[in-house]
């Protein structure tokens, strides 16, 4: 009944619903699940009840006559006092000059708007002359387009919930809205879109929030299970013996952190099933040791291993690395784009034969020339920078092998949980000890000439400094032009004494690797540069970092740049140049210099910026639900992936009969899931 095309609504005609059909409505289900995006409450409370710089609605009297200002091109701005019990209020409007005719002083006026409570003003975006009388003191507010209006909207909702309402089908086994006291469906849907009170918006919500949490963790671990069940790998037995006296000949020793990631890592690879892992941690960490011993145990094991960075001048540091970590213990190759003629053909012969124990290279190592003569574990560095595909086709070079990603992106647990739940996390949230904690300070931008000063002190004491550009929002044109005048100030500035490079990201990536390769090897002191050094190159000898108007970034952003210092023996430095406008970002600044912890940060992150925006909304691959949201509900998202893991560990999808609705639910989304394995 509820999939019958939207037409079936009385009132519904051909015209509105192709209007409806663009907002993605085609059926009566899809408008009766067309939730709201937010709520304007009409509801008048004693302004001792009032929060600050939240929507709150006043009556009163017009104690002055209305003051009207024009400024631009038709656009106005409406001022009066009005008396509100023993308060005066200051009232704005903007572009309401209409409303000048019909104030008078002494009217009753009811407004709505966003409270100031330190300046006593309330900046109306509704007003109407006469008591508050709403019948509905809380009233729902769409996502509309020019063709289909909210009003129109409501009166088809209301329409449609009075049809309908009752056909809503409950998805919820009895036992758990007991447990939660949630709400039925049907009368759930009701109270979202026309609630009768706070309290019943609220347990509507409650009960959405926690059905698409559940959902969602439901599908999430069903991928899991069927992942596991498809892709039955080899069960790596490597040699603990050489595994454990390797660990020992290391100059230092694993943190707890790191142990228990590297136990991890090493149950995974004796299980029959493909390793699908997740090891995340903060620049320094130890992730790259704990990866290269994994590689290790898969060599012992008699396979192969590859590792897969995103640039040639990262995949070039990381065999270095690890050629002075195993010395003659292993046979190391580099494969990249600059590697051709003979030496590619010998590393291709090699690889095939099975000379060559770990293959490290960039996404060359994908190429259809390469072929493994038994690759059984891979590791793929800074994950998110890589393609689904490209992930795909290197996990199909190997019989089946492990697969470990690696993230110097730390991520919130919460976060973790959602967007890798059909993946295993692994984190090192420990730094070694000993390593020398980076300094952070904040400065406003009249003290620029001194930041310039304690530039040339770094470099003239023999360290190096990377030079970040501010960040214009969606211009990439406008970050080069900023990084270009940047440069040019900056080499006038400490010319001839110090060399300044310039990196931006219209720059090809050879261009980029050369100068990357030229700062590696100090023969630029001073790189300006926009994000794109964001992840990337290991240059002990940096020590400064400085970002200009740092409060334009988010933490995580700023983490991440600051990270690119602090690798050598040097004690190292962070300075932000910011002048930040509003409360956010000069908490943002205040975090920034309280501490180093990345885990920390990306937590004040997520609560500041949201899931959305936290790897940037084409990388995150998150979920967008309707009702729920991961920050400020995940406590609902702990109990849902609680309850999912129990669900399925016990099948009740399909031996209780009470879940029948919930299994049909997710049937429709098998195909999807189906899709999402290789």
């Amino acid at each position: 009944m509820l999939e019958q095309s939207v037409q079936q609504i009385k009132g519904v005609g051909e015209k509105l619903a192709s209007y409806l059909n663009e907002l993605g409505i085609y059926t009566i289900s899809d408008l009766l699940f067309y939730f709201p995006f937010r709520y304007d409450e009409f509801e008048v409370k004693p302004l001792t009840e009032l929060v600050h710089n939240e929507t709150a609605t006043l009556e009163g009297k017009v104690a002055t006559q209305p003051s009207l200002a024009y400024y631009g091109k038709k656009k106005s701005r409406l001022t009066f006092t009005m008396q509100v019990g023993e308060f005066a209020v200051k009232v704005v409007m903007f572009n309401r000059a209409f409303a000048k005719k019909n104030l008078e002083t002494g009217d009753v006026v009811t407004v709505t708007g966003k409270f100031d409570m330190h300046r006593l003003q309330l900046t109306a975006t509704h007003f109407k002359k006469g008591e508050a009388k709403s019948e509905e003191p809380i009233q729902p507010v769409y996502s509309v387009n020019e063709n289909v209006k909210i009003a129109a909207l409501r009166k088809v909702m209301k329409q449609a919930v009075e049809e309908y309402g009752s056909e809503i089908e409950e998805v919820l086994p009895p036992d758990y809205l007991d447990m939660y006291k949630l709400p039925a469906r049907s009368k759930a849907v009701r109270h979202m879109h026309f609630p009768e009170s706070r309290i019943l918006l609220k347990h509507a919500r409650r009960r959405f929030t926690y059905e698409e949490f559940l959902v969602f963790q439901l599908r999430m671990q069903l991928l899991r299970k069927k992942y596991k069940e498809a892709t039955s790998g080899t069960s790596l037995h490597y040699d603990n013996g050489l595994l454990t006296e390797f660990v020992q000949s290391l100059p230092f020793t694993l943190t707890e952190a790191q142990k228990r990631s590297l136990a991890e890592i090493l149950k995974d690879m004796k299980s029959p099933h493909r390793m699908n892992r997740l090891l995340q941690g903060d620049v320094g960490s130890g992730k790259t040791v704990v990866a290269a011993i994994s590689m290790y145990g898969a060599v012992t094991s008699g396979k192969q291993a590859a590792l897969m960075v995103p640039t040639e001048i990262l995949a070039e540091q990381h065999a270095a690395s690890l050629r002075r970590m195993f010395g003659e213990r292993l046979t190391i190759a580099l494969l990249t784009g600059s590697v051709k003629g003979k030496r590619r053909r010998d590393i291709m012969e090699e690889m095939e034969n099975g000379t060559i124990d770990v293959l490290v290279g960039t996404h060359a190592l994908i190429q259809e020339e390469v072929k493994f003569n038994s690759l059984g574990f891979i590791v793929i560095d800074e994950q998110h920078r890589f393609g689904v595909e490209q992930r795909r086709t290197l996990r199909e070079k190997g019989m089946k092998p492990d697969v470990l990603f690696m993230t110097a992106t730390p991520i919130p647990r919460t976060l973790a949980i959602t967007a890798f739940g059909d993946m295993d996390v692994s984190s090192i949230d420990q730094m070694p000890s000993g390593r020398k904690e980076i300094e952070t300070y904040w400065v406003k931008g009249k003290m620029t000439e001194r930041v310039l000063g304690f530039i040339r002190k770094e470099v003239e004491d023999g360290g190096q400094a990377y030079v970040i550009c501010p960040l214009i929002e969606e211009s990439d044109k406008l970050d080069i032009q900023n990084a270009v005048e940047l440069f040019e100030q900056l080499r006038e500035v400490y010319h001839p004494d110090i060399t300044v490079g310039l990196m931006h990201g219209k720059l090809s990536n050879e261009e980029k690797e050369e100068i990357m390769h030229r700062f590696s090897d100090n023969r630029i002191q001073i790189l300006v540069s926009t994000t794109v050094v964001e992840v990337g190159v290991d240059v002990p000898n940096a020590s400064l970092m400085v970002i200009y108007d740092a409060d334009r970034f988010g933490l995580s952003q700023l983490h991440q740049l600051r990270g690119r210092v602090g690798r050598g023996e040097r004690q190292s430095h962070c300075i932000l140049l910011a002048d930040p406008k509003g409360e956010t970002g000069k908490e943002r600044m205040k975090i920034m210099t309280e501490t180093t912890d990345g885990f920390r940060l990306s937590e004040e992150d997520l609560k500041i910026r949201g899931p959305g925006d936290f790897f940037g909304k084409k990388q995150s691959g998150l979920p967008e639900f309707k009702v729920a949201d991961m920050v400020h509900d995940y406590r609902a998202l702990e109990t849902a992936r609680k309850d999912a893991a129990e669900i399925i560990e016990n099948g009740w999808l399909d031996r209780n009969q009470s879940f029948e609705p919930l299994k049909e639910m997710l049937r429709r989304d098998m195909e999807k899931l189906d899709e999402s394995l290789d």
